[in-house]
């Protein structure tokens, strides 16, 4: 059996954020100390990683950064890193960039998920290609 994911070599890493539930009260949602060290290394590896543009990373930490602050996306940033650094190392899996290619194919995903769900309530949907007018 696998150590959980916020263990790496074998340290705790805090990296992971606290989730205490007591009668439907959240009382912490800090990350617990762990290796200081590896957790620095982390931040600092997060960070950097938003420096490549294009980044799947660079993507998500967009997308997190209005909703939570640079800190706490950093953090969160750190956490995907730390899973994916346990993934590499013990389950051997290749990592390969999927950059912003997710986002380009989204709104046509969209758009067949839409006219599937139009066709399953009955309606006949037929399709014209848009071309803008300058």
């Amino acid at each position: 059996m696998l150590a959980p994911v916020h263990f790496i070599l074998g340290t705790p890493m805090g990296a992971c954020p606290g989730h205490e539930e007591s009668a439907g009260v959240n009382d912490s949602h800090r990350c617990p100390k762990g290796n200081r060290q590896m957790r620095r290394v982390l931040n600092q590896a997060a960070n950097a990683a938003l420096q490549a543009k294009g980044t799947i990373i660079a993507i998500v930490y967009r997308r997190l950064v209005p909703r939570l602050g640079h800190a706490q996306a950093i953090g969160a940033i750190a956490h995907r890193l730390c899973r994916l650094i346990w993934k590499i190392l013990h389950q051997g899996i290749r990592y390969e960039e999927r950059g912003p290619a997710v986002n380009a194919q989204s709104p046509q995903a969209r758009a067949r998920k839409m006219i599937r769900e139009l066709r399953s309530l009955g309606y006949r949907v037929e399709l014209a290609s848009h071309t803008p007018t300058a």
